[in-house]
């Protein structure tokens, strides 16, 4: 066997000590937060882009975090008419019968939907998770289907309810990526939400056979206390669950959604969802694009009234911009080389890219501004004539 000198083995050992210094800081620049929590993602809300992922698509028990797809699929009921937040709502014997958090609704108990709802948002009350959704599909399990198929549209592949409100039970799954996705369906849809998400103390009247009684609500999400621009959202805990939260935020125009489940502990939740959020606004910003309506070209229109037809940029967007990329950006626009008439004024013809630094950051649509009527007989003939003379 051949021998080494002290001298090889020294320098060995120095090789090997140095090696193992710089492990730690390559995790560190890898993983910038470190987070203790089992499974977490920031997203942009107005992109959908993923700004930071651990372990996003693992799915796992959600506790209340639930409460998101209860919560928007009432928003949703409410949009098509379905009710109105004034409507009264009766707690059935099940509803009432639910642990956990709650707000000790009666059996036979009346309250409106809009104050279920806020109980839900503030105090996350399962007793009024389960009661709305009964008022609104008739029987929890027929909402929980609604839930799962609302969860399919979304793409939400790790995704599996069970009941409405979130306590554990075999097979009621999904994941911080999924949370996320919901999320932002909820708080970009109906942003009327942040009215309960970001109200910290509230009252509802207790209205039972044994006279009536004022009941305080607390918000469980101590984000719109602890953190600047802090807009909600949701926070839950259970034994299998652990900590959960999804909690959304904006500034200057930048909305985050940062999730964390299965935290350890009841602060850490929060000291990390934080923590997710500060390094989005950290390191990225939103702009606006060019304003809806805002004219980019004219393209030509064969047999038509018109020769040509404006179009029209379809909608504002918001473009996520990395800091240290610069914020000056350029637009390029697609457009068809014609349409044939009849055009109709909203119809597709092109798309409207933005770019930083070559990179495309963003698009919109181009449409047409207005109707171009299928030239008539007259019309064509006076273009031949001008033509031929």
């Amino acid at each position: 066997m051949k021998k080494y000198g002290k001298g090889f083995l020294a320098a060995l050992m120095t090789l090997i000590f140095v090696i193992g210094s710089l492990l730690p800081v390559y995790a560190e620049e890898t993983d910038p937060l470190t987070l203790e929590s089992k499974s977490a993602v920031l997203m942009d809300a107005g992109t959908g882009k993923v700004l930071y992922e651990k372990n996003s698509h693992e799915a796992m028990p959600p506790a209340s975090v639930t409460k998101v797809m209860t919560m928007l699929l009432i928003y949703e009921a409410e949009e098509a008419g379905q009710f109105k937040w004034e409507d009264s709502v009766q707690v059935s014997e099940h509803a009432a019968s639910m642990g956990g958090s709650q707000v000790f609704l009666e059996p036979g108990e009346n309250q409106t939907a809009a104050d279920m709802t806020k109980c839900i948002a503030i105090a996350s009350a399962n007793d009024a998770a389960v009661a709305m959704a009964e008022f609104v599909a008739g029987s929890e399990e027929a909402f929980v289907e609604r839930m799962n198929k609302k969860a399919e549209e979304l793409g939400m592949q790790e995704t599996h309810f069970v009941n409405a409100c979130g306590l554990d039970v075999d097979g009621h799954e999904t994941s911080a990526y999924d949370i996320a996705l919901m999320s932002r369906e909820l708080m970009t849809r109906f942003p009327e939400i942040q009215e309960y998400t970001t109200t910290w103390q509230d009252t509802i009247v207790h209205k039972t056979r044994k006279g009536e009684s004022e009941f305080g609500l607390t918000n469980t999400n101590k984000l719109i206390k602890w953190y600047e621009g802090a807009t909600g959202l949701k926070t839950g805990s259970t034994g299998k669950a652990l900590y959960c939260l999804s909690g959304t935020a904006e500034r200057n125009g930048l909305h985050l959604i940062g999730v964390v489940m299965a935290a350890p502990d009841f602060k850490v939740r929060f000291q990390e969802t934080m923590k997710l959020l500060d390094y989005g606004f950290a390191n990225f910003s939103a702009q606006k694009g060019l304003p809806a309506g805002q004219e980019m070209a004219e393209i030509p229109v064969t047999k038509g009234m018109k020769n040509t037809v404006p179009i029209i940029v379809k909608e504002e967007i918001s473009m996520l911009l990395k800091k240290d990329a610069g914020s000056d950006w350029e637009t390029r626009a697609e457009t068809l080389p014609g349409m044939d008439a009849p055009v109709a004024a909203g119809e597709k013809a092109g798309e409207l890219v933005y770019l930083i630094n070559g990179e495309e950051v963003g698009r919109t649509d181009l449409v047409t501004a207005e109707t171009v009527e299928k030239a008539n007989i007259n019309t064509m003939l006076q273009r031949m004539l001008r033509q031929w003379f």
